[in-house]
């Protein structure tokens, strides 16, 4: 779609005459905490058993077996997964494998919205290339207003140490509004913002792997902000590397070896 065409069909978007859009119909918005609680009830209709706020302090394979150690535990298993987050290069490390993570800090905010043109059954979710940055949102889902964060950039921190809040770095809101101005015009007003965590990998490209001396231990790393919608999928693969070694979908550009 040219410029115009995107601006006829979302009058709330104002695009350069020189820009083109991509729609895709069939994509959608994942309510991630709802997400996340269908995932543990799953798990524990099942049998897993969830331990929550449980620190783990050490890591370690003896005879095949793997031994983990946390603040108040220990427990041993045949396998493990290794899926930490920005944790993960720690716990790798006590399994003898450096992997290239950096833990980077992000913002992203709510603005009030004008509801005729960016509620959630008139507004796509829409992801911008711009010269300035990558930048993406969401519509105003009930009534929360328009979501934006910018994809590209931001600051590496240690997750060990406290995450500034939205607003304690002058760029937080400033760089979102000065997306907004150019290319939403009509969302300018803050509702509220937010911070969280990337853990990039230098390509940015996950890792989902097994460990190169554990065929035991399976790695799942490096998502670099846009790992969550294959949770499913990321899920399956590392059941059967623990299960069987292998996965039925080539994962090979996945690889640990990469970096090497």
């Amino acid at each position: 779609m040219n410029a115009k065409e995107v601006k006829d069909r979302w009058p709330g978007f104002s695009l350069p005459s020189n820009y083109v859009g991509c729609f895709e119909p069939t994509s959608g918005v994942l309510k991630c905490e709802e997400s996340i609680q269908t995932y543990q009830e799953l798990a524990e209709y099942y049998g897993a058993t969830i331990l929550t706020n449980s620190r783990v302090k050490s890591v370690s394979i003896s005879n095949g077996k793997v031994k983990i150690k946390t603040d108040d535990n220990s427990y041993h298993s045949e396998a493990l997964v290794v899926a930490a987050g920005a944790w993960s290069g720690e716990l790798a490390s006590m399994l003898g494998l450096e992997l290239p993570l950096t833990p980077v800090r992000k913002s992203f905010a709510w603005f009030q919205a004008d509801e005729k043109l960016h509620h959630q059954n008139t507004f796509p979710a829409f992801a911008f290339e711009t010269s300035q940055g990558i930048y993406y949102g969401f519509p105003s889902i009930d009534g929360a207003g328009v979501k934006v964060g910018r994809h590209d950039g931001g600051d590496s921190i240690n997750p060990d140490v406290r995450l500034l809040a939205f607003g304690e770095k002058e760029t937080d809101k400033g760089d979102l509004v000065q997306f907004l101005n150019e290319y939403i015009p009509n969302v300018l007003q803050l509702n509220y913002g937010k911070t969280c965590m990337y853990t990039r990998t230098p390509d940015e490209k996950f890792i989902i792997d097994l460990h190169p001396n554990y065929s035991n231990v399976a790695i799942a790393a490096g998502f670099s902000g846009h790992g969550f919608k294959f949770s499913s999928a990321v899920g399956q693969a590392l059941s059967n590397l623990i299960i069987s070694g292998k996965n039925d979908v080539d994962i090979s550009q996945f690889s640990i070896k990469r970096f090497n």
